[in-house]
């Protein structure tokens, strides 16, 4: 993604803002709701003259030679605003259908005609409620004489009433050209929303030849979904209007004196939609990025974008009826024809359900196969990696990872304790690659999103087990930011070799997510601090070498402003570490006990009682980090294998339970991706990160929950099941799992964060 390309994205979503005040809008949707053919002509031509049709034609043809960036900016406008005209079918899917055509005189008078606004030309493809393809087409051409009838019915055609013609296709895959005249019969199919579409019956009809076999379906089935992603813009900005309609009403009407937004139950549920929101936005985006970089088919990006904002509109218009009580329910209320946009929208071209199982079908599972290209040489060390083409990278990757990693550790079934893990993460340290999103002056890969979710996948894929990680993830980032330069030459690269491990002093017993209560107390004695107080739920401190606290180094002043950040060296005489036992059965925790421990004042990180803000900064890193895709990733390539094992994508419950899961991870991706890039800027993290947590973790419990269920008696067997070329213990990810969404804040916490920081809900 270009800044070019989205300045030029984002100058057409301005100028669609403006022109949509005049042409958008519930008033006129109402007016022409009752009307034929349901929209304007002279608006439509406003919409030509504005260059919206002509977006995704080449310039060789007379358009402006843009992209779905373009395009997409302006449609998730018109769905925000609502748009009588039949935007998608008229001004996207016919137009790019014809652009997708080989060059004949026809074509380009067509063209030329519906770039300029002088004709509405519909697509007719379709003759079968529910298909996504024109597999089988009864519709047929008949010579006569010179010319050629064509007879048949066509069905869910739009735009019907008001269209000039249509693109139709035939049997023997031929797509022609039938103007509407006497001969073509029409029986409306009004639909939800007020807008029209037809039954088309052809009763010998004049038609002429566009194109024929493969060429035809190719364009028809690239310009389908093309109008597929148009309508998940559109869905998109119907869920966000549906969204920003009901947080204005939570904030301003009043009930038993005070505003509903205020009820906690209410908050959680709008913190949901936005998460909705979001995730649908990440995914568009990702979908519009990956579609440039090329390597994805059309067709699976399509699938995905449309049941994303498809399940979200719908779900999001139907939330904000029930938030706005009985006016939302009436029809002089706006949100009701949002809702209804959404229903039409979501079953046209294809539901969200039917989308979910072509994207799982189309959808390339990358630990299916290692590549041939593991016996190329390894790259040395000093490569610029980021200079590699992806593939190149990863078939790197897997390399490295079968030449090193330890083959019993793979697919751990738990928490890998230091002396187990320590020589892989010594190869990883002479390799450059212990810290991917470091960056590159302090010894890190400096990853863009797209490399840094290609390292976790091959990572993850392969099984490579998390290693005690809490100074890579967590300390190194907070150094970098807010250290001085001598922390950072004393701290970071024994981060780097491996020669301090670090563990998190931040939980203390009966504060739990509050951290503000800590106790934990450290007291100015000469060059050092004297410390007291106990941790608790710290990750692997046995292992660790090190520990950063949260310390309250005064106590006149409101809680939070008496915290500073405070680094240990556990050997420090008065440190004591006890392992907790998980209800795993593993010592993942530990309790930290602090009775009389100096540590050197040079330890603290930035300024005296500047903790808590520190904390937030390193919070929001270990939030990234949860909300990271790397244990979703890892789940899902094992109920992957499962699946696979048990022939369990015959059966089409678990295969649409499979198909959510997968596009949960795509997008989860997406998400990742957004905030990864702002700390690669170098940006701190803003509250919305917490968003990652939450769904990243739901997310991750959902895979683990259907890898325990598919297992059948072996899921709740602490014994590992035999997958061929390893073996797994099913019921290790639900483990982890039931965890995640405790630590780093729970995610009732991280609700609560997103309505007060976020979406400024009220008290």
């Amino acid at each position: 993604m270009t800044t070019e390309a989205v300045i030029t994205a984002d100058a057409f979503r301005d100028s669609a803002k403006s022109l949509l005040k005049d042409l958008g809008g519930p008033a006129r949707v109402r007016a022409l709701r009752e009307a034929s053919p349901g929209f304007d002509r002279s608006s439509w031509r406003a919409l030509a003259d504005a260059g919206w049709t002509s977006i995704l034609v080449s310039e060789a043809d007379g358009g402006l030679g843009l992209g779905l960036r373009e395009l997409l900016a302006i449609v998730e406008e018109i769905g925000h605003r609502l748009l009588p005209e039949p935007f998608v079918a008229a001004g996207v899917h016919s137009i790019a259908l014809l652009s997708a055509l080989p060059r004949s005189a026809l074509r380009d008078e067509l063209l030329a005609d519906a770039m300029a606004g002088r004709r509405v030309i519909g697509v007719a493809w379709q003759e079968e409620a529910g298909v996504l393809r024109a597999d089988q087409v009864g519709t047929r051409l008949q010579a006569a004489g010179a010319e050629w009838l064509v007879h048949g019915s066509k069905h869910w055609v739009a735009p019907g009433a008001g269209a000039d013609g249509w693109l139709v296709l035939a049997a023997g895959a031929c797509l022609c050209w039938v103007e509407a005249e006497p001969a073509v019969e029409l029986d409306a199919l009004p639909r939800v929303d007020g807008s029209s579409m037809a039954s088309l019956r052809f009763n010998g009809a004049k038609a002429q030849s566009l194109a024929t076999g493969r060429a035809a379906l190719a364009a028809l089935e690239q310009a389908t979904d093309v109008a597929r992603l148009a309508q998940a813009a559109e869905l998109l900005g119907v869920a966000r209007q549906a969204y920003e309609k009901t947080l204005e009403y939570l904030k301003t009407r009043v009930q038993f004196g005070k505003p509903i937004g205020a009820n906690q139950a209410l908050q959680h549920r709008m913190v949901d939609a936005y998460i909705e929101v979001e995730i649908a936005t990440a995914c568009l985006r990702d979908v519009v990025d990956q579609h440039e970089r090329g390597g994805v088919p059309l067709a699976a990006l399509a699938s995905r974008a449309k049941a994303r904002c498809a399940d979200a509109a719908l779900r999001l218009t139907r939330l904000a009826i029930q938030l706005h009580g009985a006016i939302g329910f009436t029809d002089e209320f706006d949100i009701g024809l949002y809702w209804k946009r959404a229903v039409h929208l979501a079953g046209w071209l294809g539901s969200a359900a039917a989308h979910r199982a072509r994207f799982l079908q189309l959808h390339t599972n990358t630990d299916s196969a290692v590549s041939a290209s593991l016996s190329e040489p390894l790259l040395p060390p000093g490569t610029d990696w980021v200079a590699l083409p992806e593939a190149t990278f990863r078939h790197t990757v897997r390399a490295f990872l079968h030449a090193h990693y330890p083959a019993h550790l793979r697919h751990a079934p738990r928490r890998v304790h230091w002396h187990e893990i320590k020589d892989w993460y010594f190869a990883l340290s002479r390799q450059g690659w212990i810290a991917p999103a470091w960056p590159r002056a302090h010894g890190g890969m400096a990853l863009p999103p797209n490399m840094l979710l290609a390292f976790i996948e091959e990572f993850e894929d392969f099984g490579a087990a998390r290693m005690p990680d809490q100074g890579l993830i967590n300390l190194g980032p907070v150094l970098i930011q807010h250290g001085t330069p001598q922390q950072q030459q004393q701290w970071l690269p024994k981060i780097i070799s491996g020669e301090h491990v670090w563990c998190q002093g931040y939980s203390e017993p009966n504060a739990g997510s509050d951290l503000a209560s800590l106790r934990t107390e450290a007291i100015a004695d000469g060059d050092d601090f004297i410390v007291n107080g106990q941790k608790i739920w710290t990750t692997l401190a046995q292992d660790a070498t090190h520990i950063f606290l949260l310390v309250r180094t005064d106590k006149t002043v409101k809680k939070q402003a008496g915290i500073s950040f405070l680094l240990a060296d556990l050997k420090t005489p008065g440190i004591t570490v006890r392992p907790i036992r998980n209800i795993a059965g593993e010592e993942e925790f530990c309790e930290v006990f602090l009775d009389d421990a100096r540590v050197p004042r040079a330890n603290l990180v930035g300024q005296l009682n500047d903790g808590w803000r520190i904390a937030k900064a390193l919070l929001g890193f270990e939030r990234l980090f949860v909300g990271s895709p790397k244990t979703c990733h890892h789940a899902l390539s094992l109920l992957r294998q499962l699946a696979r094992q048990q022939g369990l994508y015959e059966d089409t419950a678990f295969a649409a339970d499979m198909a959510q899961l997968e596009l949960d991870l795509a997008d989860l991706q997406a998400a990742y991706a957004v905030f990864a890039d702002i700390v690669k800027r170098g940006d701190a993290l803003p509250p919305s990160v917490s968003l990652l947590k939450i769904f990243a973790t739901e997310t991750y419990t959902r895979i683990s929950t259907k890898i325990v269920d598919v297992a059948a008696e072996h899921g709740a067997t602490r014994r590992e099941l035999d997958l061929g070329d390893h073996t797994v213990e099913p019921l290790a990810p639900l483990f982890t799992a039931t965890i995640t969404t405790i630590y780093g804040g729970s995610n009732e916490i991280q609700r609560n964060i997103l309505a007060r920081q976020v979406l400024e809900l009220p008290a």
